[in-house]
């Protein structure tokens, strides 16, 4: 009989074995992303620098970041750790890039390094091809990689490496830390779900604790940092209009107005008095002593709008909301932290049809088609839709066994943070 750290410890060396024998071959570049799970992942030829990939995975049994088993998991992970760290941890591993076809002292650290996180089997290490980067050390690396957030290439660059050199004890620190956050996000949870992991910049749609499909999306900026909140979505708005939050036209709209008379115009905003009141000319207004908040303004739905085609709503305390976006040239980028605080998602249509195709009024294919062609917004209420967890994850465990780790990207590990608005980081 296995003793409970003996078995953790063999269920992180299998999970960390799960993602190995996908052959992507590419530069390294250090990412936040979430966890993928996917054995069979395939380059894309228009994203070949990104880490991870908006895709349907359904049928897959892939795991999620966020199930009923999550916070079981993570005590597994704790437990794993602890004993890593009791163990002496490691040695930090010389500068330098390594990969499939480099020899000699530096892979065998290499694969030293692998070995005590149960990426590589212990018996490796006794073959006479042990300094040897071969395809079992390329997967292993890579499958690292993606536990890590790192662009999953098999090549050890100065990113992995600096992955690679954290170390136990902070790696333990990270974990005790997240284990009150998957406590209280799991709280509630049902069978569909719409998970959003602020550090990893990624969401992820999930039935039945299998994910559908995962998504890049573009979060808050450090200075204006998304919220983490529990919810369930409300509402769809097609071809919505922009109500301008008065916060962003006093740091955005009104300074660009300020320069350019013409950028309200061009970007079809419109200025009333009040909401629901009159239709005022900007040009009459003293904006140096006007305070903004003293108007609404607000953008026409179109291509031009900032929401693009769909805006998905549940109640919160934030006003904020998930939505599509004209600007999807950010999707096609690892540092995905440039929002106001809502949630862009791409490939958008995968997951408003997801919620549609499981609610009480589904539209079809071509009823999505003709409404959003049609440039006018309608509202279409949703029956028992999905939960909503908007979370701040810098480390958490699956039940297939794998640990994953995400940079603390506003500062938030140490301070007991789980829910709310996280203070802005300012320089």
């Amino acid at each position: 009989m296995l003793s409970r750290r003996a078995f953790n410890r063999r269920l992180l060396a299998m999970g960390s074995m799960l993602v190995m024998g996908s052959g992507l071959a590419r530069a390294e570049e250090q990412v936040f992303t979430s966890s993928l799970g996917t054995t069979t992942r395939q380059a894309n030829p228009n994203n070949s620098k990104l880490a991870t990939q908006t895709e349907v995975v359904a049928g897959q049994d892939q795991a999620p970041m966020l199930s009923a088993t999550s916070f079981e998991s993570l005590q597994g992970g704790i437990a794993m750790y602890e004993e890593f760290v009791a163990g002496g941890g490691w040695q930090p591993l010389e500068p330098g890039t390594l990969k499939k076809g480099s020899k000699g002292d530096a892979v065998l650290a290499l694969r030293q390094r692998l070995v005590l996180e149960n990426y590589v089997p212990f018996d490796t290490l006794g073959v006479p091809q042990a300094a040897v980067y071969d395809d079992e050390l390329e997967e292993s690396v890579r499958a690292f990689q993606i536990n890590h957030g790192v662009l999953p290439s098999g090549i050890m660059g100065e990113k992995t490496l600096a992955q690679l050199n954290i170390p136990a004890d902070t790696r333990l620190g990270a974990l005790r830390e997240n284990l009150g956050r998957v406590e209280a996000y799991a709280q509630g949870l049902t069978d569909r779900s719409i998970l959003v992991n602020i550090p990893g910049a990624q969401l992820e749609t999930v039935e039945f604790g299998r994910v559908y499909s995962r998504h890049n999306i573009v979060v808050g900026k450090l200075e204006r940092p998304s919220p983490t909140l529990a919810s369930t979505v409300s509402d769809i708005n097609f071809n919505p209009y922009w109500k301008i939050p008065a916060s962003i036209v006093a740091r955005d709209i009104v300074p660009k107005y300020m320069e350019d008379p013409s950028y309200l115009d061009v970007n079809h905003i419109r200025v009333f008095d009040g909401v629901g009141g009159p239709e005022i000319d900007p040009l009459f207004i003293d904006w140096p002593s006007t305070d903004p908040e003293r108007y609404f303004f607000r953008q026409e739905p179109g291509a031009h709008n900032s929401l693009g085609t769909v805006k998905i709503n549940f109640k919160n305390d934030h006003m904020v909301y998930m939505h599509d976006t004209p600007h999807r040239e950010a999707f096609g980028r690892n540092l995905r932290f440039e929002s106001s605080g809502c949630v862009r998602i791409d490939q958008v249509e995968t997951v408003v049809k997801w919620i549609l195709d499981r609610s009480a009024s589904p539209l079809t294919a071509y009823d999505y088609e003709m409404i959003v062609a049609n440039v006018e917004q309608y509202d279409q209420k949703i029956e028992n839709g999905p939960d909503v967890r908007w979370m701040y994850l810098t480390a958490w465990a699956t039940e297939d066994g794998r640990v994953n780790f995400r940079p603390d990207v506003y500062g938030l590990d140490g301070t007991g943070f789980i829910y709310g608005q996280p203070q802005p980081k300012t320089y």
